[in-house]
């Protein structure tokens, strides 16, 4: 017993001792803090360049294949921190004396990083932006009233790059005033921050370093992995249906209706990013949807829908593939969004009236480190007049610029659109920071329905589309940088820096998109449901909008009931698992995630949950490792992935095709 109590007064110790090392080595840091101008330096930039052009490659793939993107801000901090801490090990062997990377360093790369990917994530080329093309219109119905041919832009880098210029520089200015309020006020939580946050800082301290050591390195073998498997797959893609993707894990009828193991370790990689509910309510949708109802309607034939109708039409069984999609999307997004607002107004009321009864001058209870963080945050701050005098200048630009590229969407639209948008992307902000849900595509779906039915059969559709596109891009990136904020109060991160890094991220982003994007539509067939970069989301985008100017006569035969039944499945899916006890409400699947495979198909779900499997299994076999090692290893896959999507896409530019078509048949 002697021995027992004296073992763990040593481990206290030991604890402790740690932890006065920790609060010695910070408040060492703290003295020695750059000043913002010098927190951004040129190896950063060059280093957040080649992060955002990866992730922009990355993203784009996922956003062109399955519209489903997680979230990669952790991943992008260790992938700064592999970079700069190559880069100065490689100068100190060569005998080159390169100034400390620290932590406010590594924020600044993360930040301009995610702010260029950024841009290829919500930019609108996997969904309203290309809704907008002539493919998406004639999958659409060329038949369909509110579907006018003359509402098609054939995607082009130039009006493009424009568009994301005058559109999204607008949303980094228009919380800026509110930030202290949201940051140390409200105290919002903001965990995707907060995660990045806590990684960066565990990465400069001594006992980090052994960590991030351990990451690095396996970061880097599931990297060389990843990316030497993608360019021995690519020997054998040499036709349409070729190659490793399209193996028939489960039998030839399997795949025929999309169940398959595809081999791409970016979705492996994305499903052990992905929490498991994610990956098995994807499950779920896809065996509800091409395992039990596409048969099933694909049967009625003739009966539902005419018999000579392609399989593509609208009127046929791609109608319901795309309806009750949307009804699933629209029933989980409203739900979530009165959710939210709800939250809002509760937590607000909270805020005041603990307020009224608690004295402010409560420091006390304050710890140094927060005293510290604040003092830096106040100190640092952006005058005001910067940020309205932005705000108005850019919005002003806008307003000229988006009605002569978009005659159908009126200029008086636009105004009213930017009046509203400081208080939609304070709702917003206001949610992500307590639920870590970023909404803006829901404010963006309120905003096409509202101006497709505003402007008619012959403007509906592509205001609908842009105005969509303004209302997300502005309320998206304010949110985002809110986020941003967080990990800078809780790094010790200079604000002004912080928001100088995110406007460089996004002025890269929208250069970079534009062209990545463009490389993706010149060398695959963007947009066809048959091909592997179905573009899911352009389709469905399109046909809000025609619902919008046509209402319900746009659906095919008893689609409306189905509509109407997976509508209200979300919503009560959503109330289950928020009203029952959290033992029951953890298994109820999400209805936003099920919606996915109803277009694209089961493969990439059963990919995802390959991913989960794998994490699964780590963390009972070894849970500190797994904990550990989790987010590097599915980073290697999903970089050494991407890749090679790079030099793939180049090939297939210059129509240079893989030598080897393997293929299966069955046998006669």
């Amino acid at each position: 017993m002697e021995n027992m109590n004296t073992e763990e007064m040593n481990e206290i110790g030991r604890v402790e001792r740690e932890d006065l090392e920790d609060m010695n080595n910070e408040a060492e840091e703290l003295k020695r803090i750059s000043p913002w101008m010098k927190q951004i330096t040129i190896r950063g930039l060059i280093a957040s360049l080649l992060i955002g052009i990866i992730y922009s490659v990355i993203v784009m793939k996922l956003n062109l294949t399955t519209g489903l993107v997680p979230n990669l801000n952790v991943s992008a901090a260790l992938l700064a921190f592999v970079f700069v801490r190559s880069w100065t090990k490689l100068l100190q062997r060569a005998g080159f004396v390169s100034t400390p990377f620290t932590r406010q360093e590594n924020t600044i790369i993360q930040t301009c990083a995610v702010a260029c990917y950024s841009i290829a994530v919500g930019g609108g080329f996997g969904s309203y932006l290309l809704g907008l093309n002539r493919k998406t219109y004639e999958q659409a119905g060329v038949d369909s009233e509110g579907n006018t041919p003359g509402g098609i832009k054939e995607p082009g880098i130039g009006w493009m790059t424009c568009f994301l210029f005058v559109s999204c520089f607008v949303g980094l200015l228009a919380l800026v005033p509110l930030r202290k309020i949201m940051i140390i006020d409200y105290k919002l939580a903001y965990p995707s921050g907060t995660a990045t946050a806590v990684l960066i800082n565990g990465f400069h301290t001594p006992k980090g370093d052994k960590t991030a050591k351990k990451q690095v390195h396996g970061f880097l073998k599931f990297f060389s992995l990843s990316f030497l498997w993608a360019f021995f797959q690519w020997f054998y893609a040499g036709g349409e249906k070729c190659g490793f993707s399209q193996f028939p894990t489960f039998g030839l009828k399997a795949w025929k209706n999309s169940f398959y193991f595809d081999f791409s370790m970016t979705y492996i990689g994305a499903g052990m990013i992905c929490s498991h509910l994610v990956n098995l309510s994807l499950l779920l949708g896809a065996v509800l949807s091409w395992g039990v109802m596409w048969p099933l309607i694909g049967g009625l034939k003739g009966e539902w829908f005419p018999a000579t109708l392609p399989e593509s039409s609208m009127k046929s069984l791609n109608g319901y593939k795309v309806f009750i999609s949307i009804a699933l999307i629209l029933g989980d997004g409203l739900y979530n969004f009165l959710k939210i607002l709800f939250f809002i107004a509760r937590n607000i009321h909270t805020t005041v009236k603990n307020k009224s009864i608690k004295p402010f001058s409560d420091n006390q209870k304050h710890n140094r480190d927060d005293l510290q963080r604040n003092e830096l945050f106040i100190r640092e701050s952006i005058p005001i007049w910067v940020a309205c005098a932005g705000y108005t200048v850019f919005s002003i630009i806008s307003i000229i610029v988006i009605p002569l590229m978009f005659p159908e969407l009126k200029w008086y639209y636009v105004v009213v659109a930017y009046i509203l948008a400081p208080s939609l992307s304070f709702c917003n902000a206001y949610g992500a920071g307590l639920t870590d849900m970023n909404m803006a595509y829901n404010y963006g779906k309120v905003a096409l329905f509202v101006l497709a039915a505003l402007s008619g059969k012959e403007n509906g559709v592509v205001a609908g589309l842009v105005g969509c596109g303004l209302i997300k891009s502005i309320v998206s990136i304010s949110s985002d940088l809110m986020h941003d904020f967080k990990t800078g109060h809780l790094t010790f991160t200079s604000p002004r820096s912080m928001l100088l890094s995110q406007a460089i991220g996004t002025a890269i982003g929208c250069v970079v998109a534009p062209l990545t994007f463009s490389l993706f539509y010149k060398a695959f067939d963007v947009g066809n449901p048959d091909s592997e970069y179905k573009a899911p989301y352009a389709l469905i985008y399109r046909n809000m909008a025609i619902l919008g100017v046509q209402g319900f006569s746009a659906l095919p035969q008893h689609c409306l009931q189905l509509c109407y039944g997976f509508f209200s499945f979300a919503v009560a899916a959503n109330l289950l698992r928020d009203l029952s006890p959290k033992n029951v409400g953890k298994w109820v699947p999400l209805p936003m995630a099920m919606a996915v495979p109803f277009l694209v198909g089961a493969y990439f779900a059963i990919d995802m949950c390959v991913g989960s499997l794998v994490v699964f299994a780590w963390h009972k076999l070894n849970g500190k490792k797994a904990g550990l090692m989790v987010p590097a290893v599915a980073s290697g896959l999903i970089c050494g992935d991407g890749l090679w999507l790079l030099p793939s896409s180049i090939l297939a530019l210059f129509k240079v095709r893989p030598p080897i078509c393997m293929n299966f048949l069955a046998t006669t």
